[in-house]
């Protein structure tokens, strides 16, 4: 990206090296990321948005795609391996080759639409996946949960009006993409938090507002958005959680999965810019599902 740009390669670097210090990686199974389908991509997006990405991927330099969003030579197969690794992490789910998953993958997607790109994101890799749990497993309930500080108006914006699926997000109010999320009780599920909001605001969303919603739905399968953005640290936003606060998040949902979805969770990193905190907030959620496993 250009120079200075957030959205670097050190955050993956970064959140495996924590990993390893945290003594975390003996947990994991390691895979590689594949590169997702034109199919699988167009479960979530239009045809025609998809061709236009492939057809705007530059063999040199930098193409534009909106103010925050551009495209360098590699960016194509990232966002295919992004996508492609949190379907991936779906199969192995499902098949009960592993408890669980983290996909640290990047860029980033809750952002993009069915037919636009914006906020860093080209292809949303949290519906891709689980679209690819509906369609391709025929699982009848799943839940998407967002705790990016930015909303994720590109997976809400796939998924309203799909009724398999249960949306739960919080995310600082106003802030980029300065929408107010939808409220529709049983299916999107959307708590704006005001600046300055921390883990006493999360924990009481969580347990009023996603809880008995997820407990009604009973999902089959839960899909977390996982962006660490949301830390005080990050120079993106303003609100003010702390390592401990992904790690309970995360837990809860464990909770929920364990008693209705067989504990099946994939998680896939959104956003996270202050890279330390990103590290340690990461290595939280992880070790979050790896005492679930």
């Amino acid at each position: 990206m250009l120079p200075g740009h957030p959205e670097c390669p050190e955050r993956l670097s970064t959140i495996e090296r924590q990993l390893a210090a945290d003594g975390l990686l003996d947990a994991l199974v390691p895979r590689e990321a594949p590169l997702a389908t034109q199919a699988q991509l167009e479960r979530v997006h239009d045809a025609a948005y998809v061709r236009g990405i492939f057809s705007r991927s530059p063999a040199h330099g930098l193409v534009e795609l909106d103010p925050d969003t551009w495209m360098g030579p590699h960016s194509l197969n990232a966002a295919l391996r992004a996508a492609g690794g949190v379907v991936l992490a779906t199969e192995l789910v499902i098949g009960g080759q592993v408890a669980n998953a983290f996909c640290n993958v990047r860029p980033p997607g809750h952002h993009a639409e069915r037919a636009q790109a914006m906020g860093f994101c080209l292809f949303n890799s949290i519906a891709v996946g689980a679209a690819h749990a509906l369609d391709a497993h025929g699982l009848e309930r799943v839940a998407v949960i967002d705790f990016d500080v930015h909303h994720g108006n590109g997976t809400e914006a796939i998924f309203r009006e799909e009724p398999r699926v249960l949306m739960c997000s919080t995310y600082q109010y106003p802030l980029y993409p300065y929408v107010v999320g939808l409220m529709q009780p049983g299916h999107m599920v959307n708590v704006p938090l005001s600046p300055g909001a921390g883990g006493t605001e999360l924990r009481k969303a969580v347990d009023e507002q996603w809880l008995p919603e997820l407990e009604r739905f009973a999902p089959q399968m839960i899909f977390v958005s996982a962006g660490f953005d949301a830390h005080r640290d990050d120079p993106l936003a303003s609100l003010s959680f702390v390592e401990d606060d992904f790690e309970w998040v995360t837990s809860a949902l464990v909770d929920v999965a364990g008693r209705h979805a067989q504990g099946r969770i994939v998680c896939a990193l959104e956003g996270g810019y202050a890279l330390g905190a990103l590290g340690r907030s990461a290595a939280a959620c992880v070790r979050a599902l790896a005492g679930a496993a």
